[in-house]
């Protein structure tokens, strides 16, 4: 579960954010690529693994996160320490003539403390919802009141996770 204490950016609400038209050097690459591994590297030692001087790479850093392709820094809990040892992934249709309120169904999504994720996905299913529960009844009580009541919602379908490894950092 991510808990985002992160850093703060400037206000973009309502600006698409596209990252794939900034620019990276070999050095950006670096600093992404070591603070994917390791968030908490300190400065001097990401300088220093980049070749650059301290300020420089605080530089880079506070530029990489302003264009946005750094997103946030933020801690890692397992769900299980706190109480919630079940976890699953449910697909979510919504109606077709409910297409135009995408938007709002993702942001009240993301508001419900059990969400840890919100994936908008193409195929069959609008939603991929990562969500987090004490136990099966909790999960079945949000299927039927965040999902099944919602009138625009025509289908779900819940996945169990078993296990999850993450890769993150291993490139």
């Amino acid at each position: 579960m991510a808990v985002d204490d992160s850093i703060s950016r400037p206000d973009t609400a309502g600006q698409p954010n596209d990252v794939r038209q900034v620019r990276l050097d070999e050095v950006d690459h670096l600093i992404l690529t070591q603070l994917t591994r390791d968030a908490r590297t300190p400065n001097i030692a990401l300088a220093q693994l980049a070749g650059i001087a301290p300020s420089t790479c605080l530089a880079r850093v506070r530029s990489l996160i302003d264009r946005g392709v750094i997103r946030g820094f933020h801690a890692e809990v397992d769900p299980a320490a706190l109480g919630r040892d079940l976890e699953a992934m449910i697909a979510v249709r919504l109606r077709a003539d409910a297409r135009h309120h995408m938007a709002e169904f993702a942001d009240r999504m993301a508001t419900i403390p059990d969400v840890l994720d919100v994936y908008f996905v193409a195929g069959a299913d609008d939603y991929l919802l990562h969500v987090a529960m004490r136990d099966t009844a909790a999960l079945r009580d949000f299927v039927v009141e965040h999902l099944s009541a919602r009138p625009e919602v025509a289908a779900t379908e819940t996945i169990l996770i078993f296990e999850h490894i993450r890769t993150r950092g291993r490139r």
